[in-house]
């Protein structure tokens, strides 16, 4: 009796059901595209918004038409990310101090790295070539080592968690092999042990910026909502990779290699204001330059996230898009993991 009344209750997790959760999510997606319609901002070329708000609405019917085809696929890995969250956090914990097991000072070399690295950068481009001050929005003049550095901080986060996200499931093979561990909870661990040494990069980026001038103000909390962003976008990409890489090892090699190119195609290095109006558009289909223009923004610009509203909507569509497609890889390669390895 009690197996047959446990059958006929149609919760997935915590309470929804199919049908509210496609509801939820028609509904969250129908407020985003009438917002994303409605909105209009007088100084935008007309032609460019309507090419944007075009796109943007395309972009959410096939996202609405896909979550109700595979909802099942999909909502099975936010549930069981969120079923775990305690066993996450502690093996996120173990997993950065392992790390550096082993090593007279531990941790501490995380923190090293974040200050050698600027070190270095300080070095290069202020006493053997000394760049000038690069001119932003507003003609707000800002050194080049905190333009540096501020580009620097979220690349760099990007470039490690997007290797270890991709290498889990290879790392942790023996849990892989455990029919009774949920396997889907190591790539947010790799990137969360990540972050730990993110936000000591964070903390440098901060004291720099402190020290030219730019004290940290009400617009520097947008940090962690950009952090945030990052590791969102990460986690998404990396439930594709660590599939992947499983039956493709050579990903390894290329995404080393895509790395290497996107941090030229990304302004980490270079101002993207320097551009045209139409080149920005191009550079901007990469949602990385979403997140590297909000940490500088956040540092030295005074302009909330909201304010750059297609950019923030484009970067939570693509987000939310690569996180379907990365569930849905992950469900549909994961039942020969074992096999594989």
């Amino acid at each position: 009796m009690k197996n047959k009344e446990k059958k006929q209750i149609p919760v997935i997790g915590q309470g929804i059901n199919k049908k509210a959760g496609i509801t939820i999510f028609t509904l969250v997606m129908l407020i985003m595209g009438v917002i994303i319609v409605c909105y209009h901002n007088p100084l935008a070329n007309q032609t460019d918004e309507l090419v944007k708000k075009i796109i943007a609405c395309t972009l959410i019917v096939i996202a609405v038409i896909a979550f109700i085809k595979f909802y099942d696929k999909i909502t099975q890995l936010p549930f069981e990310l969120y079923q775990n969250r305690r066993l996450i956090w502690r093996l996120a914990k173990n997993d950065f101090k392992r790390r550096y097991a082993g090593s007279y000072m531990g941790a501490v070399w995380a923190m090293i790295q974040p200050v050698v690295t600027v070190a270095m950068y300080y070095i290069v481009f202020q006493v053997i070539m000394p760049q000038k001050a690069t001119l932003v929005g507003e003609g707000i003049e800002v050194p080049y080592l905190v333009f540096l550095t501020a580009g620097l901080v979220p690349w760099f986060y990007f470039s490690e968690a997007i290797v270890n996200g991709m290498m889990a499931l290879l790392e942790y093979e023996y849990l892989v092999k455990k029919v009774v561990f949920k396997i889907s909870i190591l790539p947010i661990i790799k990137i969360i042990a990540a972050t730990f040494i993110h936000g000591f990069f964070v903390l440098v980026l901060l004291i720099i910026a402190w020290f030219y001038g730019f004290t940290p103000s009400l617009y520097t909390l947008q940090i962690f909502y950009y952090s945030f962003c990052m590791f969102v976008l990460v986690l998404a990409i990396s439930y594709t990779t660590c599939s992947v890489v499983i039956y493709f090892r050579d990903l390894q090699q290329i995404v080393n290699i895509a790395l290497q190119i996107g941090m030229w195609a990304t302004p980490v290095l270079w101002n993207l204001g320097s551009f045209s109006k139409k080149a920005q558009m191009l550079v901007k289909i990469n949602p990385l330059v979403y997140i590297v223009e909000g940490y500088r923004s956040a540092i030295y610009e005074k302009q909330w996230f909201w304010e750059d509203f297609y950019s923030t909507m484009y970067f939570w569509i693509i987000t939310i898009g690569l996180f379907c497609i990365g569930a849905l890889v992950y469900k549909r390669l994961k039942v020969h993991f074992a096999d594989i390895m």
